[in-house]
Order: structure tokens, then C-alpha cells, then sequence
């Protein structure tokens, strides 16, 4: 997925790709097990050396769910903005900004439209409500310290979940409430 930096016309133009299961396979660390993703990408060159490219990326990957490890499906909709500029030396230091050298030719676009895609799973990805593994579930039940009469209950912290008294907090964390809340008063 290369694009030709040295032969783009001035003017916008527009390409399109579709990743699959071989593109994903072929990331190295990645739990992404398998997708259907188009990207879109307009390429709009407007001053010598100075690119605007704006990627559309829409579909769906398969992960796993936190929770029970069966498959989940991902949907990505999701757009990066990215200006290319010509220079010296290659420099990514800046969001959004990427500088490379003059003697580049093309521009590889595969990390930078797998690390857009990448970056649309969230943290903790887990099935809805009622969707998950049931033997897993149950498995977890079994050797969780905490007991969770639902797989709702998975989704909770135990901070929020247990009801915490004045004498099961630790008396330097009540001392830093009561400042916090004597800082508050004084505003």
C-alpha cells in the first residue's frame, strides 16, 4: 500500500483498499483474529512538498472479548487527517505531522492506516450483556475470588460494587478526603 508521493499531480485525488484477514495475519502483535475494512484515502496536494491526506476507514474486525476469549465482532468508523511535508530528515515528532525526506519516492500507507484501525478498539472489549460463553462464565465464577451472581457483574469494579464504610477506609486516605473537601469549601 504504497503511495507515489513523487508523481501526485497538484490537485485531490482519491484511493481506496480494502483490508482483509491476510492484512491483519500479517500484523505482528495484534488480537485482531480477522476484518473487512474499507479506507478511503484523499490525497490532496496543494504546495510543493505539502500533502493533506484524509483516511475514511469503515468495517468490521474480529477480537477477542476480554471476558469470555470466544470471538467478537469490532465495528470501525473512523477518519485521521495527516499532512505530509518534504524535508530533510524524517520526522514524526508531531501529531498529525509527518516530514519526510525529499529523496522519498512513495510513502508506505500501511502503518499508518493499521495504527487508525488499531487504535479503534477500546481498552476492555467485552460481549454485550447475555452474549458471552456460558461454560466460561461459569468457569470464572468458579475461581474468582469475588462471587458475581451475573455476567454484568464482570463489567463492575469491586470498588463500586462493595459499600464502603468509614472503618474500611484507610485513615491517610480519609485525611487527604477531608483536604480535598476543606480545599472545596474554601472556592
Amino acid at each position: 500500500m504504497k503511495l507515489s508521493i513523487a508523481s501526485l499531480p497538484f490537485g485531490s485525488q482519491e484511493f481506496s483498499y480494502h483490508l482483509d484477514g491476510k492484512f491483519f495475519n500479517e500484523i505482528e502483535v495484534s488480537e485482531v483474529r480477522s476484518g473487512s475494512v474499507d479506507v478511503a484515502i484523499k490525497v490532496s496536494h496543494t504546495q510543493e512538498g505539502i500533502y493533506d491526506l484524509d483516511f475514511a476507514c469503515s468495517g468490521v474486525i474480529t477480537i477477542p472479548c476480554d471476558r469470555c476469549l470466544d470471538d467478537m465482532e469490532h465495528n470501525v468508523d473512523t477518519s485521521y487527517h495527516l499532512t505530509v511535508k518534504m524535508g530533510d530528515a524524517l520526522d514524526d515528532s508531531l501529531d498529525n505531522v509527518l516530514v519526510i525526506p525529499s529523496s522519498w519516492r512513495s510513502l508506505d500507507l500501511e502503518p499508518i492506516v493499521r495504527d487508525t484501525v488499531l487504535l479503534t478498539i477500546p481498552m476492555m472489549h467485552v460481549h454485550s450483556p447475555g452474549e458471552c460463553n456460558e461454560e466460561m462464565l461459569g468457569r470464572l465464577r468458579e475461581h474468582t475470588a469475588r462471587g458475581y451472581d451475573s455476567d454484568e457483574d464482570f463489567m463492575t469494579p469491586a470498588s463500586e460494587t462493595a459499600e464502603a464504610t468509614d472503618d474500611d477506609i484507610d485513615p491517610r486516605w480519609a485525611a487527604l478526603r477531608q483536604l480535598k473537601e476543606n480545599n472545596n469549601n474554601k472556592k
